[in-house]
């Protein structure tokens, strides 16, 4: 056996004792529902900061995130800006989710939005959109961990034994432990997923002989690419305009990723964090301290500084160490990969990018090679226990203590929530298997159906002029707006749809929200009575009262609104175009400024103007801060008559 798989186990068996240590020692401490559910409330500040960092990026970016940018270049570079994206879900909800949580007791966000909206479909909605999520993206994380090991192992381990073997550990500690147990074991995976990006972007640049090997390579790649923008720009260095009125695939000219692509694919990002899993996150914490320093500093600035930089010099350097035959045939590259094996476009598989370059420190470091591995374990099973511990909970608040037995005492929900998590990975360990080349349609689902929590989270949190009907009527219009613009819908309905998949170059998110959304707005002015009105006025009362803005910030209302806009349309949205050539010509390298192509420039420029804004919401604007006035929680047994609807 050679020195890095021993290296492999041995530092795998480490990562396993800390997860089963923590997995004993939550369920030690989860004496009550509320324990194990939502962490007694009480996860402290550095916990979250990092845990929910962790469950924010999994192991898709530690992965397939720089394996798109080598297979796309900077026009999928783009989508690093989710680490802005996905905490500005965070800021414009969390604190004040938690502060009703907190107010009410509510364990899951069906207890909430059924509670505020008096109605019950939103409850069984809410528990559909968070199955659809975790599922899923389960399945993506657990069988890339399986894939992950069948490389390193040099294919001694086949994928699904690993993957099995791999989700094992995870379903031992989610099930035991409960949230606190996640909580923790998250802390050890943000750092090494963070960890494990720079150190593998370190290792690409030095194999290709430095950054400024990468900055040559990237100019000999647009030299050669014959796979051009309408502009007739590299499709490696520029997005191929605002917007594509054909479908995507073979029939965008290119490439797919048009500036109203890009603004639509960071919706579907957005939905991390407004997927109803992490409504719960925010349940749990002791108060919103945390909030600001993980949406700002640890995401924003943290996981963007990383991405912008590290993971984009790990995909290029992919091209330049044999991954793109074209280069090789050039003799502009070497074969240090030792790949023999391209597709049509003289790329080798992009999944394989991150295991290769960890492989090549397989006969000089084979210690290192084993921790990397763990690094990239930590980062898939990150997010997949988060939704693993949630997804269950929901299970047995939303369906089986809701409907079947209402007064089922902490001990019997503790079982059921176990046994939630159980059918939950059960789900995702059978959809991995079985449906291994609809996987990756699967996960984007996810994401998208995520999203579509927004509307809900809007009204709840922002504005009480929507209504039950309305938003429950706006949430199955765009989950079946997502569906039917994906893959799979086409697929369902046998290929009758005549605007394939992501029409208009415009991902399945937006068209989601649009239909969700526009749906919300016409039926809930349909539906408006003074009763229903003044039903949501006393959570919207409590809000404003507890975090409303003090009268000397009020004015900085229309700067928030303007420095948001401005963002979403000159970052990740069809302004993006503009960057393509402010700062160089993409043709003729010697007029790129810092000598490095203008979109890249532009995506830095945008990623720090991001930090920025997200500091002025969550500081400035108070969203993400503590409460000015105390929030006091309501007695637990008015609480257990408002949650079963038994308040006269």
């Amino acid at each position: 056996m050679e020195a890095k798989v021993i290296w492999l186990f041995a530092f795998v068996l480490m990562y396993w004792a800390y997860c089963v240590f923590w997995g004993i020692k939550g369920a030690i401490q989860s004496r009550t529902a509320s324990d194990y559910m939502v962490a007694g409330r009480s996860i402290p500040l550095w916990v979250f900061v990092l845990a929910a960092t962790a469950t924010s990026f999994s192991g898709w970016t530690f992965v397939g995130h720089p394996g798109l940018i080598f297979r796309d270049g900077f026009q999928y570079a783009y989508a690093s800006f989710y680490t802005i994206t996905i905490p500005f879900t965070g800021v414009m909800f969390l604190k004040r989710q938690w502060m009703l949580g907190k107010r009410y007791g509510y364990v899951t966000p069906g207890e909430m939005l059924s509670d505020y909206f008096q109605g019950n479909g939103i409850r069984l909605l809410v528990v559909i959109v968070a199955l659809f999520f975790s599922v899923p993206y389960l399945g993506i994380q657990l069988r890339a961990s399986g894939f992950l090991f069948n490389v390193l192992t040099d294919k001694m381990l086949g994928v699904e034994v690993g993957m099995w073997m791999l989700s094992v550990v995870v379903f031992i500690y989610v099930a035991s432990g409960g949230m606190k147990a996640v909580a923790y074991v998250d802390t050890m995976q943000c750092l090494l997923l963070a960890g494990g990006i720079i150190v593998i972007g370190i290792i690409g640049v030095d194999a290709v002989g430095g950054f400024g090997a990468i900055k040559q390579g990237i100019v000999e790649l647009a030299a050669r690419d014959t796979k051009l923008t309408p502009d007739g720009y590299s499709h490696y260095i520029a997005i191929p305009g605002v917007i594509q009125f054909v479908g995507t695939g073979p029939k965008a000219i290119g490439g797919a990723w048009t500036g109203m692509m890009v603004l639509t694919y960071m919706f579907a990002l957005m939905g991390i964090q407004s997927a109803p899993a992490f409504s719960m996150w925010g349940f749990g914490n002791k108060n919103p301290e945390p909030f600001a320093p993980q949406q700002v500093w640890a995401s924003s600035a943290g996981i963007g500084f990383i991405l912008f930089f590290f993971t984009t010099c790990q995909a290029f350097a992919g091209h330049l160490l044999g991954g793109n035959k074209v280069l090789l045939d050039a003799g502009i590259a070497t074969n240090v990969f030792g790949i023999n094996q391209w597709n049509a476009a003289g790329l080798f598989n992009q999944g394989s990018l991150v295991p290769h370059l960890i492989n090549l420190l397989g006969e000089t470091s084979p210690w290192l090679v084993g921790l990397l591995a763990v690094c990239a374990l930590a980062a898939m099973q990150s997010t997949g226990a988060a939704y693993m511990s949630t997804a269950g909970s929901m299970l047995t608040r939303d369906l089986y203590k809701f409907y079947i037995n209402p007064d089922a005492g902490h001990s019997t929900q503790i079982l059921f929530g176990r046994l939630g998590v159980a059918v939950i990975v059960g789900g995702a360990l059978i959809v991995a298997t079985v449906a291994t080349d609809a996987l990756v349609l699967l996960g984007g689902l996810a994401v998208a159906y995520g999203f579509q929590m927004w509307p809900a989270l809007i009204a709840i949190c922002w504005a009480p002029w929507f209504t039950r009907q309305g938003i429950t009527w706006g949430l199955a219009a765009g989950v079946i707006a997502v569906t039917f613009t994906e893959t799979i819908g086409i697929q369902i309905t046998g290929g009758a749809l005549p605007w394939g998949r992501w029409p208009l170059t415009m991902h399945s998110a937006g068209w989601g929200i649009y239909f969700n959304l526009g749906i919300a707005i016409v039926v809930s002015a349909m539906t408006q009575t003074e009763e229903g009105t003044a039903h949501r006025m006393k959570y919207h009362k409590f809000l404003q009262e507890h975090a409303g803005l003090p009268e000397e910030k009020k004015g900085l209302v229309p700067v928030a609104w303007i420095i948001t806009l401005v963002w979403f349309f000159f970052g990740i949205g069809p302004g993006a175009v503009i960057g393509n050539t402010l700062f160089g010509d993409p043709k003729d390298p010697t007029t790129w400024a810092f000598g490095i192509p203008s979109i890249w420039t532009w995506q830095i420029l945008w990623w720090a103007i991001g930090v920025f804004m997200m500091w002025f919401l969550a500081y400035k604007m108070e969203m993400s801060l503590l409460p000015r006035k105390e929030v006091v929680p309501l007695t637990e047994d008015i609480w257990e008559q408002k949650i079963l609807g038994k308040e006269s």
